[in-house]
Formats: structure tokens, C-alpha cells, sequence
């Protein structure tokens, strides 16, 4: 729903040549009616998720992104899958106030990128805008969504990194109360 992202990430394609995401690059972001029309034209039955991620960090639009999971709630499709958030974990930072209770009944799942098992390594990283506050910004959101979400996971980009620090990141995960997975770095 947005190209927008606090962060740039090490890994990350935004910031190649629009050209190269395959026509991923929004020209505009489209209203919040647009995407769920065009979510509810689908046969849903299709899909196993509903998966608000992409180019840009989804919680930039997070009143829209809610207001999207309560239409999708609301319209009674039996074919509707679990609706599931990938974040950097900087929506409260980023909207200037704790959202995570918003997640409540919205969302299925939470999906976190961690992606360093300290402060030094995820700011290396994913080089967020907020500096240092990104850190703990993620931290406390993961904390805080385990609370109101029924599956929070925190995930790294398998980017450069040790078999220490793997098992690191999944010793964060669960001292967060999160489960762990690993994705692939595409390159």
C-alpha cells in the first residue's frame, strides 16, 4: 500500500532502479476503497494469507491498513485466510503512539524482521531512520503484539550471517515471547 519505510535496509531492492522491482513501485498509493475491492474481486479461497508487506513498511498507512482488516472482517466471506502483517516493528514509533492494542481481532499473525541479535548488527543493518530508538522501537513492539496477536514471529534475512548469530536472533525471539523462522536472502 506504500513505498514509505523508515528503514533502508542493507539487503533491501527499494532503493535499486524502479524499473528493476518488476513493476512492484507504486506511482501513487492507492486509496484504502481500491485495495479492498480489489482484495474482495478475488477468489480468496486461493490463498492460505492475507499479507500486508511489500516495498514500503505497511504501518505507515496503519489507520487504513486496520480499517482495511475490519472491512475484510466485516464482509463474512467464508473464504477469508488469515490476514497477517509483515513489519519492521516501528509502527508505534511511527505513528507516535503504542498501535499494537489496534492489532487485536484485525490481524492473525505478525511477522517482525529482526534481522541482528544486538543493537550494533540490526543497526548496521537495516539502518533505520530513528537511529538507536529503532532498535528498542522493534523490541518493544514485539513485546508488546504478543499480547494481542495469536502468532508473532521474528524473522531474519539469512544475510551474512553465522550460525551463532542465527541461534543469537533465536534466543532474542523467544526472550521476546516470539517464535523464530529464517528467509532465504534472494540477492
Amino acid at each position: 500500500m506504500t513505498n514509505r519505510c523508515d528503514c533502508h535496509c542493507v539487503f533491501c531492492i527499494r532503493d535499486q532502479e524502479a524499473s528493476a522491482l518488476g513493476g512492484l513501485w507504486l506511482q501513487e498509493e492507492p486509496a484504502k476503497e481500491a485495495v479492498l475491492a480489489e482484495i474482495l474481486a478475488q477468489d480468496l479461497g486461493q490463498y492460505t494469507e492475507i499479507v500486508f508487506c511489500g516495498y514500503g513498511e505497511p504501518t505507515c498507512r496503519a489507520d487504513d491498513l486496520f480499517w482495511l482488516c475490519d472491512q475484510l472482517r466485516a464482509a463474512g466471506r467464508a473464504d477469508l485466510p488469515p490476514i497477517r502483517l509483515n513489519t519492521n516493528g516501528h509502527g508505534s514509533l511511527i505513528n507516535h503512539r503504542d498501535i499494537t492494542p489496534e492489532l487485536k481481532g484485525r490481524l492473525d499473525a505478525v511477522s517482525v524482521s529482526l534481522n541482528g541479535s544486538n543493537r550494533e548488527e540490526y543497526l548496521r543493518l537495516t539502518r533505520p531512520g530513528a537511529g538507536e530508538k529503532g532498535w528498542q522501537a522493534m523490541l518493544d513492539f514485539v513485546r508488546q503484539a504478543v499480547q494481542y496477536v495469536p502468532k508473532v514471529m521474528v524473522s531474519i534475512v539469512d544475510y551474512d550471517k553465522s550460525p551463532q548469530e542465527m541461534e543469537a536472533c533465536r534466543r532474542l525471539a523467544e526472550e521476546l515471547g516470539a517464535t523464530f523462522r529464517v528467509r532465504p536472502f534472494a540477492g
